[in-house]
């Protein structure tokens, strides 16, 4: 997706445009206020996908509605995923559950950790990797099948072939589960092959996924306290329990640490941590800060030895 200057920040991602393209790819034309429905989102920001769409020749809009040109085809096919609700409690841990179908994508696993996170940063509470090799379906990098009821499940849901991937994204929300999936899906295909692309900058994270599990690791380190990230570049995270609470947070202290490029420890006057004592330390990378990252002492409120030592001249 590119990235437009000035004007509200948009309310979509490209979970949203492959959406679009996956519904126009069943379906066409479709009137946008349809569209707009079906994605859930605001008839603004489907103005502005489809406004995207259109000038990269991918749709054609008529008095009739929208539809996909051969150029929008060819768009969807180098990103078409299948996507099901699915029943599988013995691999998952959420409410709702949702998988999608990467065709031919097994070489592109890793270790099926980095699904899971780009999953999480989308909403989704976690997500389950399985790839399918010689007639099973597997877990990356461990040869045994799955339980037979979730391997049932999944082949009712899909017509699976040599290599295919499933992600099964899992969320308090079936649309959660679902973008958290899809989300994981695009970045193991490598993202929506637009022909306009961002240079990384000089001097910021390689990836979110390096500050998200930074993030976790200082949350196992200070003994589960709630831990706060945002780099400058991206929306920020919220961890408390193991668990990623808000995937598009941030904080008065956080804007300010990343503003002066200083350790700031002090009791936070605003959010949901306000009255807490809190430490926020920026992270830099070739002398620049690209993000800040702060640990909350919700054990002072119960009156416990502080984890966080704020000094005599902080402002409380």
């Amino acid at each position: 997706m590119r990235s437009r200057m000035g004007g509200p920040v948009p309310k979509f991602k490209d979970y949203h445009i492959w959406k679009a393209l996956y519904f126009l790819s069943r379906e066409s034309p479709i009137g946008r206020k349809k569209l707009a429905s079906l994605l859930a989102i605001g008839e603004g920001s489907t103005r502005t996908i489809l406004s995207i769409l259109q000038e990269e020749g991918s749709t054609l809009i008529r008095k009739n509605g929208v539809s996909l040109t051969p150029e929008g085809r060819k768009a969807w096919d180098r990103v078409a995923m299948g996507i099901a609700p699915l029943n599988v409690e013995t691999l998952t841990i959420g409410e709702c559950n949702c998988a999608v179908l990467v065709p031919s994508a097994a070489e592109r696993v890793k270790y099926g950790c980095e699904e899971r996170d780009n999953a999480i940063l989308s909403g989704a509470t976690g997500a389950t990797t399985l790839i399918y090799t010689k007639g099973s379906l597997i877990f990356p990098g461990n040869e045994y099948p799955v339980d037979p009821k979730a391997d049932k499940a999944i082949r009712m849901m899909f017509s699976l072939h040599e290599g295919d991937v499933i992600i099964i994204g899992t969320a308090p929300t079936m649309a959660a589960a679902e973008e958290g999936a899809v989300s994981a899906g695009l970045k193991l295909l490598g993202g929506l092959h637009k022909t306009q692309t961002i240079e990384q900058p000089t001097g910021s994270m390689n990836s979110i996924n390096e500050l998200l599990a930074m993030s976790f690791m200082i949350h196992d380190l200070v003994g589960g306290l709630p831990v706060c990230a945002k780099s400058k570049d991206d929306l920020g995270i919220r961890i408390e329990n193991g668990a990623v609470v808000d995937n598009a947070y941030t904080g008065a202290v956080l804007e300010e640490v990343l503003k002066v490029g200083t350790t700031i420890r002090r009791v936070a006057t605003s959010g949901p941590y306000k009255g807490i004592r809190v430490i926020v330390t920026p992270l830099e990378v070739n002398n620049k800060v690209v993000a800040a990252i702060g640990v909350v002492d919700i054990r002072s409120m119960a009156g416990i030895t502080n984890l966080i030592r704020l000094h005599e001249d902080d402002d409380l």
